[in-house]
């Protein structure tokens, strides 16, 4: 049995395409399936790599090294799918590969086009995933609004498919927005000019998911079906929720995947969602709350640390406490004259995210060492460790001008730097340390007490490592290194003597944790900043 399920947009973008195929993932993997995820971004980036946070917020790395949309992450917390390079799909990409296939002559002479050779390359990466023989059912969500241009030949590549495999193997949901105009009237026209549009392209949805701030009447759900020609069980109220943790609930109380498996002509099995209901329980229903401070360098969009505000409330369900997380931009901590005792008064907890860029790095200096003189506990993730480092360096050896090269490349003490073989290219493209990597934890660290094993795997994507040439100066002044690299060259973490606690890892623990199942160093963040909060 191998399934497909199209997911598009109408109306407008930021719906929550997103989060309404990976709940849809949630409820098909909840009744026993196995299931795969694809993102189709319409951009010609060849991926987001090189995409500022600020216009496309945070890129998600997978165990191969591939850097994605944040969908991606969206997919990973919701199901349990095994993503990689091949999950995410860019124009960047379909293009790159039909033009390198024609100056090799694979073409034969023919006259190159979008159709069918375009649609041909992503019908063969959309089905290079489904055709796995372990996979039921994949879900590919295409990124983007019906309507724009730059959308139209993969919606053509899925109107083929939906021919070629059937209605019964391939179907179609079309998520949309019913907006309310002044005095609270509920208007359907967007969605009915959104259906029809994809229909214009050959595309008839089988259901559409309406998004709206509170339920739609059913009579209005009637009103829709008829005039898009879709079957009234297929038109689901996608209202807003209290946590997007309830939207797999949310749609299984409407019958969305008994009508979806219908439609496929699949048999139905028993839903298993307890999980779902406990997660969603201890996020609305906390016992107890807990405030933590996030001193970062993108705080002006929300989607910038994406996985980090999800990953901090996994770590908040595992200990059944809400979370109140302030955001402070780490350039406000810049300010001589900034009194940190007021910014962080009754906060719990202090973590640094990753970043580039010099912009805001003494704001985060300043903060890890606020955290390290006052007890608080800290978490540093990728450059929230280097700043560790750079701070235990400036104020505990003495080195005042102690820095990363990627700062400041004058430094008599670079603490942190590029690699010996790096120092000598020109074009860093590609040098990365990028997706999954084993570290060794030390027995007897903050690390290994969360893990609970001693070789780990984790993803990464940075440039810059602990400077070895330093390190054994650093380590006598008891900066503990927790966590290397199998071969002990690289730091992968290290931690503060004398410390409530703090960890700081060289990787992303963010990408790896969903909301049934923490984070190990999220957890135990969270349950020292709760120890914290109880003093």
């Amino acid at each position: 049995m191998r399934k497909l399920i199209f997911v598009t947009g109408g109306v407008c973008s930021s719906l929550g395409k997103g989060i309404a195929a990976s709940s849809i993932g949630a409820l098909m993997e909840a009744r026993g399936f196995t299931v795969q995820m694809v993102k189709i971004d319409p951009y010609l980036n060849v991926d987001a790599g090189t995409m500022s946070p600020y216009q496309h917020g945070e890129v998600y790395v997978t165990d191969d090294g591939a850097e994605t949309d944040l969908d991606l992450g969206n997919y990973g917390r919701f199901t349990t799918a095994k993503l990689r390079r091949a999950n995410s799909i860019t124009t960047g990409q379909i293009y790159k590969a039909v033009i390198e296939k024609e100056r090799a002559g694979e073409y034969l002479g023919r006259t190159v086009q979008v159709v069918p050779h375009i649609t041909n390359e992503i019908k063969q990466r959309i089905l290079a995933v489904a055709n796995d023989p372990e996979v039921d059912i994949t879900i590919v969500e295409i990124g983007g609004t019906v309507g724009d241009i730059e959308s139209v030949p993969f919606l053509e590549a899925c109107r083929q498919l939906i021919h070629e495999y059937g209605k019964q193997n391939a179907i179609s949901i079309h998520v949309t927005l019913v907006p309310s105009v002044s005095g609270g009237e509920i208007k359907t026209k967007p969605t009915q000019h959104a259906v029809k549009e994809l229909q214009e392209l050959g595309i008839q949805p089988d259901a559409v998911i309406l998004r709206s701030a509170k339920p739609l009447s059913d009579d209005l759900r009637r009103k829709i079906s008829l005039f898009t020609n879709i079957e009234e069980e297929g038109v689901i109220s996608g209202y807003d929720a209290p946590t997007i943790y309830e939207v797999p609930l949310l749609f299984f109380h409407q019958k969305l995947d008994t009508f979806l498996l219908r439609k496929m002509n699949v048999e139905s099995r028993h839903a298993e969602l307890s999980q779902w209901e406990s997660v969603v329980q201890a996020v609305i229903k906390p016992n107890r709350k807990v405030k933590i401070a996030v001193v970062g360098k993108y705080m002006d969009l929300h989607d910038s640390y994406k996985s980090i505000w999800e990953a901090l409330t996994h770590g908040g369900i595992a200990h059944h406490t809400g979370l109140e997380i302030e955001k402070i931009d780490s350039s406000r901590l810049e300010d001589p004259k900034a009194d940190l005792a007021a910014i962080f008064k009754d906060i719990h907890g202090i973590l640094v995210p990753g970043g580039f860029g010099e912009r805001g790095i003494e704001g985060m200096i300043r903060a890890a060492q606020y955290a390290r003189e006052h007890n608080i506990p800290y978490f540093g993730i990728c450059l929230g460790m280097q700043i560790m480092v750079i701070e235990y360096s400036r104020s505990v050896l003495g080195w005042r001008d102690a820095h990363s090269t990627e700062f400041n490349k004058s430094t008599t003490h670079p603490v942190v730097c590029l690699l010996e073989e790096q120092t000598k290219i020109t074009n860093y493209g590609g040098t990365m340390r990028l997706g999954a990597y084993d570290a060794i934890t030390v027995a007897g660290s903050n690390i290994r007490a969360s893990y609970n094993v001693e070789q780990i795997r984790e993803r990464h994507r940075h440039r810059y490592e602990v400077n070895n040439d330093l390190r054994a100066d650093i380590e006598a002044h008891k900066l503990f290194v927790s966590a290397t690299t199998p071969n002990g060259e690289l730091v992968e973490a290290c931690e503060w003597p004398a410390h409530i606690w703090s960890v700081g890892v060289q990787f992303h623990p963010e990408f790896k944790s969903r909301p049934t199942s923490p984070h190990p160093l999220f957890k135990d963040f969270i349950g020292a900043a709760l120890r914290h909060a109880e003093k």
